[in-house]
């Protein structure tokens, strides 16, 4: 008898076990350089820069301190081509330039997902964005 408890303990064990592996491997973040065909912006990434140059507002605090830098931005590229997980890393420039970076690449369109053995997957994503005053 303890046996057959003990045997259905393992079993259910290892079923649950099994069932966390599955999620956890449909749910793996990619890198971008280990795809198949990684993500891509509609129209191309030319067309991407045109939108973060058309949206991006420079903030006031930032203009009249002649703050200036790159901002590193992560996001991750969902299997439906939504950003998600937005964020700066690394050093922050301050003065809102780090959040004006943010809050327009939360406002893009759909990409196109990455995908691997012809199905999408979930892909992380870094990007500078340069804040510069003409001179």
């Amino acid at each position: 008898m303890k046996k057959l408890i003990l045997s259905s303990l393992i079993a259910v064990l290892l079923l649950n076990l099994c069932v966390n592996v599955s999620y956890a491997q449909e749910e793996k973040l990619y890198n971008f350089v280990s795809l198949e065909k990684p993500p891509s912006y509609p129209g191309g990434m030319a067309k991407f820069y045109e939108f973060l140059i058309k949206s991006i507002i420079y903030p006031k605090a930032a203009f009249d301190n002649k703050v200036q830098g790159t901002a590193i931005v992560s996001f991750v590229i969902e299997k439906d081509g939504s950003l998600t997980d937005v964020k700066t890393e690394g050093r922050r420039l301050g003065a809102g330039l780090d959040e004006e970076a943010v809050r327009v690449l939360k406002l893009s369109q759909k990409w196109n997902p990455g995908l691997i053995n012809g199905k999408p997957v979930r892909v992380k994503y870094n990007i500078p964005i340069k804040f510069a005053m003409k001179k």
